[in-house]
């Protein structure tokens, strides 16, 4: 490429130190009247950043002025930099990021102080001020597999591992399962957390066909066949960034095709206790799974308090020196806070509070969004909303952005060149349902705006 911007390490969103990027380059004659850019895939590569924001940075210095975009060919230095520019938008309402709601039921401030003050009356919080087993003591374990048991039954103390947050265990499996060059298969639009680890450990990811109900069984199938995967990744509860939830047929099937490929399964079950009806596929494959499930999304992801169950003695210990590696262990006191929560049964109560609030807000969100193609779960956090024909994905995310909507384009989440033509929603980022009404009218207008033809409006 001709050009790449020097982004500075200043604090602000990054798409706006790239936007700044451009400003200053044009200034100081580095980037030229007429001067093509790179292509936002070709941006992000060179960035090493998600095209989501190469998109939002080139549509933001297109709203100042600073580029033209020409059908067919692509982004231009603008030919006239005279009219002056805007400040960047104001995001008023950030549904990008996929968070839990924080419900008045849950009481997270209380519960927080109550807990804090059990331990400290329990052992005094200078016990949790040294070094710690890796993995969790046997109390911390068993209160993890008390709760995992609730959906697998067979969940053992002795294979459990208490890791700091999901991407942690994510990433500790690919250390220890793979080597660079070897294949895992996922869904055709994964979690960006999956992708970063991935690329990071230069394991090859390769998407599996899905349709409204998750993975294609038989797609799965002729993936594993093609390519001896050294694993499969899944979300089968939930998808993210599609929602979709994989039946108990399905899951037989995908628990079936895992056994008869000679690998292993890593379940990412983010959501699982939302909808806690719904059996895991570990509780099919104990023996081929590494089944993860996190608090993040389910109470709260700042406590970064994650369980994993390994599939064998041989592979929790693999584990289990993979996190002492890593990140030798997981915070002390907040793994202390939430063993008192399991315990005491303050943990079901939160998440209760939680899915209550997430099936409100779906309804909220159904209302607003009424006659529009949307895919959502009843108690899920996410929509995910196919991108009407008169836009295209890049406009209709700029164009709600300048409306103070923020929220996630397809591309993030996929594996191959050929994204997803639709964009996630995260209704628990918004404060309250007030707030969230406001982004669903912005959003709803958008949507149904006819004759946009795919401009910015």
């Amino acid at each position: 490429m001709d050009w790449i911007p020097t982004i500075s390490e200043g604090h602000g969103p990054l798409y706006l130190r790239i936007v700044e990027a451009i400003a200053t380059d044009v200034a100081i004659g580095r980037l030229v009247r007429g001067q093509q850019l790179p292509t936002h895939r070709a941006l992000a590569k060179a960035l090493g950043v998600d095209l989501t924001t190469v998109t939002r940075a080139y549509g933001e210095a297109r709203k100042r002025g600073l580029i033209d975009a020409q059908v067919g060919r692509g982004s231009f230095v603008s030919e006239t930099t005279a009219r002056a520019t805007e400040g960047p938008p104001r995001i008023t309402i950030d549904l990008s990021m996929n968070i839990p709601p924080q419900p008045v039921e849950a009481n997270l401030d209380l519960r927080i102080a109550q807990g804090l003050a059990a331990v400290r009356g329990d052992a005094g919080f200078s016990a949790f001020l040294s070094y710690a087993r890796p993995g969790g003591s046997d109390e911390e374990r068993q209160a993890g597999a008390a709760w995992l048991s609730q959906r697998i039954p067979a969940a053992r103390t002795d294979r459990l591992i208490v890791y700091p947050g999901a991407q942690a265990i994510l990433f500790n499996i690919l250390l220890t399962r793979t080597s660079p060059g070897d294949v895992v298969l996922t869904e055709a639009v994964t979690y960006p957390g999956l992708k970063a680890a991935a690329a990071r450990l230069g394991v090859r990811l390769v998407g599996v066909a899905m349709d409204e109900e998750g993975v294609r069984p038989d797609a799965l199938a002729r993936a594993c066949a093609a390519h001896r995967p050294k694993a499969v990744y899944l979300v089968p509860t939930q998808h993210n960034p599609t929602t979709a939830t994989l039946s108990a047929e399905r899951r037989h099937a995908v628990a079936e095709i895992v056994d008869r490929a000679d690998t292993v399964l890593i379940e990412d079950d983010a959501y699982g206790a939302l909808e806690p009806q719904v059996a895991p596929i570990a509780s099919l494959i104990p023996e081929r799974t590494y089944y993860a499930a996190s608090l993040s999304k389910v109470i709260a992801p700042a406590l970064r308090v994650a369980y994993l169950l390994a599939p064998h003695d041989a592979a929790e210990q693999a584990m289990r020196g993979a996190l002492q590696a890593t990140v030798q262990m997981s915070a002390s006191l907040m793994v202390a806070l939430v063993t008192q929560w399991m315990t005491s049964g303050v943990a079901e109560q939160i998440i209760r509070a939680i899915r209550h609030e997430a099936a409100g807000r779906q309804q909220l969100a159904a209302r607003y969004l009424a006659g529009l193609r949307v895919a959502a779960r009843p108690h899920g956090h996410h929509l995910w909303v196919p991108v009407p024909a008169q836009w295209k994905r890049e406009d209709l995310i700029v164009h709600l952005l300048r409306h103070g909507l923020a929220v996630v384009g397809g591309d993030a989440f996929a594996v191959s060149e050929d994204a997803p033509n639709g964009i996630r929603v995260s209704l628990g980022a918004a404060r309250n349902r007030a707030d969230l009404a406001q982004a669903l009218q912005v959003l709803a207008s958008a949507l149904k705006a006819p004759g946009s033809g795919g401009q910015i409006v």
